[in-house]
């Protein structure tokens, strides 16, 4: 996306999470495992530009209102989503599990003139989805990879029609790809769904509500 097409206080907030993710990359390479282990919650881990852009552009085009995204983390994707539902005149509702990190990402929509077209539910976002109404008519999945089946079989039934729903991390990490593979097998088999794995960032499922 060129910067051109989006307002310099968007632009200027992606950068500097892309900054942060740069800076967090090289010291990935300096931690031991159980180091990194014990501190992942402190990582960024964005989708990625690709993969953001991707999103903002599936929002804008699909004219989504309604879009759910499942695990805000520090709110990198969130910019991208909310950047989309003000330009349709849409909504973000994120589930993060973190309050510390949707303070993060709250600081960084408002500066972003933003703010306004989100709203945060934190707790266990199994617990949030299954309490909030549908229908939904584009939802992000990006948590811990474990639960991207359960939280598909919740969101399912609240698909508006012609919903898409875009999983992360299909192919990287390696240590994720057991669950991704239950993720997509879970979505294949729902005769209501149609579903394509998009090579984009760290691999994305792409999947649409008949």
């Amino acid at each position: 996306m060129n910067p051109a097409s989006m307002d310099a206080a968007v632009w200027a907030v992606i950068e500097e999470y892309e900054a942060r993710a740069a800076r967090e990359e090289q010291l990935w390479d300096t931690l031991g495992a159980e180091e990194w282990e014990r501190r992942i919650d402190e990582m960024l881990l964005p989708v990625g530009r690709a993969t953001g852009t991707l999103l903002n552009l599936l929002a804008k085009e699909a004219g989504a209102r309604r879009i759910l995204e499942v695990g805000s983390s520090f709110g990198y994707s969130t910019v991208w989503l909310a950047e989309a539902a003000r330009a349709v005149g849409g909504k973000v509702i994120s589930l993060e599990l973190r309050a510390a990190k949707t303070a993060y990402a709250t600081e960084r929509l408002a500066r972003a003139g933003l703010a306004d077209f989100v709203e945060f539910r934190v707790g266990d976002a199994l617990e949030s989805l299954a309490q909030l109404p549908g229908p939904f008519e584009l939802a992000l999945i990006d948590l811990w990879k474990n639960l991207y089946v359960p939280v598909f079989e919740l969101l399912h039934p609240k698909l508006a029609p012609g919903a898409l729903v875009i999983a992360d991390n299909m192919i990287e990490p390696a240590s994720a790809r057991p669950h991704a593979q239950a993720y997509r097998h879970a979505v294949h088999v729902a005769r209501d769904m149609s579903s394509v794995l998009l090579p984009v960032g760290n691999g994305i499922e792409l999947s649409r509500y008949q």
